[in-house]
């Protein structure tokens, strides 16, 4: 109802003072109107829709219509108003206006429109002598049909029927039903006192969008202030039209298009934990502008423990969008004064930046970044994030990068950040810059051609600079972590060319160049008093250089294998040998110092000062090898099932790699060879399974102690490990043959399944423990299922080996995984994921999700049955954000142990 009553008074003003002929059936009319003197309002006791003996409107007390006592209407004062512009009527029945009377009815879907202002209704009987307008519906076989609807601009409103006196700008409404933002309003009298201020009696609010509303809010008397805010008395929730014992004392709902700042209800914890009873998530929200929000909440237990978040969200279209995330939690466990008292305090900050690819087509900033105490998602109070519970690592970048337009040159500023949460070691780069020149050909031909060998010479450039710290969780966020930082600067450059030889062989040679540049080094001196070797590190410029070059020689073969009988057409073999040679100097030689490691002097070590350096140190041994690699595929062509038709033939992949690789060290006095390496992987049954296996044979004999030794093994080559992996996924429309060809499969044979459990176990979600895609109320439109349920399954397995040499070989991992869901009805659904330890013969991580689509609620219950991290989480509320405190949600949090 937003200023809509308003609106009425310019139309009344304008189509009060047109007098004419009655209209014919569906007769239409376009009116100029001049100016005109409105004159004061007169009660005639025998107008039939002025005539309610009950309504205030009317009543002789009521000041509206007292010509003695309201000094609106008093005769001596005359209001002129000067409008001119064109409105239009329509009526499908009859347009009657009648002169002596001065009244204009329309009858049967009567409408009116002026400006961006429409009326529609049933009928519409204007008194332009009372200045007052009636519109209401029609009864028919059907019942009360053509209720008024009244829109202007994007506002609209729907009534039983409406009275309107435009001078004094109040109005009675009867069936009230409006709209404002996710809010459906019902009222059964409405009065407009004047444009700001409506008063409603007998009002049901709502997010539901049924006829019959799913739920509702019911209160006697409300006020309605359009376009800002709802304040009712007394209320009572309502389901399904049976009430229940949840009343509230008094409700504010604001109405406004745009964000606007408020508290945030808590929610009580009745003690589910050690920590005593508390309140969780109460806080305030900041509308501070149209692009940036902030959202304040905090947790308190009995036990002391309490907690502290911060949120923000912001976004400027066509330049950025992000959010930003504090939390801080001060966590008590046990009872002060015994032994098992502990107190600690963990913290996380997460940011998430995003730049719009039109704010700067050659300039690019983003962040991702996620940090703070390692035992955070561990031990938190409030969130029960089970994935950063089950992932040890922490990761974190912010990045910027340039491209240098019209140049080979382009630029990266990273800002990174790893930390494992099991050892609690942090490692970060503030910052890391990249500076890259891509490829380019000095001795190219006219018009960038390249044809011999020379033209074909391309030379690269890259540079790295690093600002490396290594510390730990203790030390973060204090000075210390800045007292072992390391700094260097490597720079890289090479240049390859390629010939045609033999017809059929590709001969690439190469070389490249390297110069590593270090602010820090090492030294060692050994300690008498102590007998340790002391490491100092000292600030100052050090260098060393390193090359090497090499060739290779590349050639594909092709067999195909043609069959003339059935489908299968011809099976295609593709070989790709590579024989390489690489030759890199022993350059650790020229920078090699010694140091004394016992009592005696000539007990020595050897070290160079850039052992402990952010590039490493140069390269030891004379490296002069040869490389042998062979990657082999396998494919197939199958002709089409119906021979007459016009498909073409089908392209199979049998084997998408079978890769061998070593190399022969020439260099060497012993152990030439280097161990054999090996990958396989293929994809079967339409790609739903995918197969990688890989490992590693070593052709020499080890000793008693697991040492390599310069025998080789009888059997030629002894498996020192291997790995297999499995992914298959299935579900219920692999058997409806017109659903198959849009089933998805895993690109990638290498992808874990997909987790089908929905969001985590999230108590700081004010609109449940997952994201309602579908917020709204309406009915949800599903098929019945007829007897077949939809339901998906993917399962992973993995195996590895290991062989020393010295004991049998042994299976390291063996698993099975499993997940998927269910869709017992259109409406429940059932998610789950697990696996099983073949070797230990135990369940792994397991977890469930209930969820119910209650239309204008939802219903989530997630479930870790047992573990380490075994909880619980119960969620019903409605969808809606208008309402989102309208819940009841219960939690288990796992069991924290300090």
């Amino acid at each position: 109802m937003q200023s809509n009553l308003s609106y009425l008074l310019l139309f009344c003003c304008i189509f009060f003072v047109k007098i004419g002929l009655a209209q014919d059936i569906k007769s239409t009319e376009k009116i100029v109107i001049p100016s005109v003197q409105r004159d004061s309002i007169k009660l005639q006791k025998k107008d039939s829709l002025l005539s309610i003996n009950k309504d205030s409107l009317i009543l002789k007390k009521d000041s509206l219509l007292l010509k003695n006592k309201d000094s609106i209407v008093k005769d001596s004062i005359k209001l002129k108003e000067s409008i001119d512009d064109i409105i239009t009527h329509i009526a499908q029945d009859y347009t009657i206006q009648n002169a002596k009377e001065k009244t204009v009815t329309l009858y049967n879907e009567a409408n009116i429109t002026y400006t961006d202002i429409d009326l529609k209704a049933g009928i519409i009987i204007i008194d332009y002598k009372k200045n007052t307008l009636f519109a209401k519906g029609i009864k028919d076989s059907t019942g009360y049909i053509q209720r008024p609807v009244f829109k202007q601009g994007g506002q609209e409103s729907e009534q039983d029927s409406i009275l309107y006196n435009f001078k004094s700008k109040r109005a009675l409404i009867y069936g009230l039903k409006t709209k404002q933002g996710e809010m459906f309003t019902y009222g059964e009298k409405t009065k407009q006192v004047n444009d700001s201020t409506i008063y409603i009696r007998k009002i049901r609010f709502t997010t539901s969008e049924k006829e019959v509303p799913d739920y509702y809010i019911s209160t006697d008397k409300a006020k309605l202030v359009p376009g800002k805010k709802i304040i009712v008395g007394v209320s009572n929730l309502v389901l399904a039209d049976v009430p229940t014992p949840v009343f509230l004392p008094f409700a504010y709902f604001p109405m406004t298009e745009t964000s606007v700042s408020g508290f945030l209800i808590p929610a009580f914890d009745t003690g589910s934990s050690a920590r005593g009873v508390g309140l969780q998530n109460g806080g305030y929200y900041f509308a501070i502008n149209d692009y940036v929000d902030l959202t304040l909440t905090g947790d308190a237990w009995a036990n002391g423990s309490w907690g502290l978040r911060t949120n923000s969200n912001y976004n400027k279209r066509y330049r950025f969008n992000g959010t930003f995330s504090f939390n801080y939690e001060n966590i008590i466990n046990g009872i002060r004064g015994f032994d098992d008292f502990d107190k600690r305090s963990n913290f996380n900050i997460r940011w998430n930046h995003s730049q719009d690819s039109k704010a700067s087509p050659n300039s690019r900033f983003s962040a991702s970044v996620n940090l703070g105490s390692s035992r955070f998602f561990r031990e938190s109070l409030n969130q029960f994030n089970l994935n950063q519970n089950q992932n040890n690592t922490f990761n974190s970048s912010v990045n910027y990068s340039k491209t240098f337009v019209g140049t080979p040159f382009n630029m990266a500023v990273t800002a990174s950040h790893q930390q494992n949460t099991n050892t609690e070691s942090i490692t970060m780069t503030l910052p890391s810059l990249t500076l890259n020149m891509n490829r380019v050909y000095p001795f190219a031909g006219k018009n960038g051609v390249k044809k011999n060998p020379i033209q074909k010479l391309g030379f690269n450039y890259n540079m790295q600079g690093q600002y490396l710290i290594n510390t730990t969780d203790d030390e973060f966020f204090t000075s210390k972590m800045f007292e072992t930082a390391r700094s260097g600067m490597q720079h890289k450059t090479s240049t390859n060319t390629n010939i045609k030889a033999f017809k059929y062989f590709t001969l690439s040679p190469s070389a490249n160049y390297e110069e590593t540049w270090q602010f820090d080094y090492i030294d060692r001196k050994y300690d008498e008093t102590n007998n340790v070797i002391v490491t100092d590190t000292l600030r100052g410029f050090k260098s060393y250089r390193e090359y090497n070059m090499g060739v290779s020689l590349s050639t594909n073969i092709y067999g195909t294998f043609n069959f003339k009988k059935g489908r299968l057409k011809a099976i295609r073999h593709t070989i790709r040998p590579t024989i390489s040679y690489s030759y890199r100097p022993d350059f650790r030689d020229n920078y090699l110092e010694q140091v004394q490691q016992s009592a005696n002097p000539l007990d020595v070590i050897d070290y160079t000062v850039f052992d402990q350096g952010i590039y490493g140190a140069p390269s030891g041994g004379l490296s002069n090898s040869i490389g042998l690699s062979v990657n082999n595929v396998l494919e197939a062509k199958m002709a089409p099932k119906d021979p007459d038709s016009d498909e073409e033939d089908e392209k199979i992949m049998l084997l998408n790699n079978l890769n061998f690789n070593t190399s022969y060290n020439i260099a060497a006095d012993s152990l030439r060879w280097s161990n054999v390496t090996f990958s396989a992987g293929t994809r079967l049954f339409k790609d739903k399974l995918a197969l990688n296996f890989n490992g590693s044979l070593d052709p020499y004999q080890v000793n008693e102690n697991g040492r390599r030794i310069d025998k080789f093994n009888p059997g030629i080559f002894r498996l020192t490990n291997a790995n297999l992996t499995a992914n298959y996924s299935i579900s219920s429309t692999d058997f409806n043959k017109s659903e198959k060809g849009n089933q998805n499969s895993n690109a990638n044979g290498n992808n874990n399944p997909p987790d089908t459990m929905g969001a985590d176990i999230d108590p700081t979600n004010r609109q449940g423990r997952q994201d309602a895609r579908d917020i709204g109320g309406g009915t949800t439109k599903t098929d019945l299922y007829k007897g077949k349920i939809p339901w998906s399954l993917n399962l992973v397995y993995a195996a590895t080996y290991s062989n020393n040499g010295v004991v049998p070989g042994t299976i390291g991992v063996h698993t099975l995984g499993f997940s998927g869901n269910v869709d017992l009805s259109p409406k429940w659904k059932v998610g789950y994921s697990s696996g099983y330890d073949v070797k230990n013969g135990a369940f792994s991580f397991s977890r469930f999700n209930f969820t119910r689509d209650l239309d204008s609620w939802q219903f989530n219950f997630n479930w870790v049955p047992f573990g380490s991290n075994s909880s619980y989480t119960f969620f019903i509320g409605v969808k809606s954000s208008t309402l989102a405190d309208l819940k009841w949600d219960k939690n288990k949090p796992p069991d924290r142990l300090f």
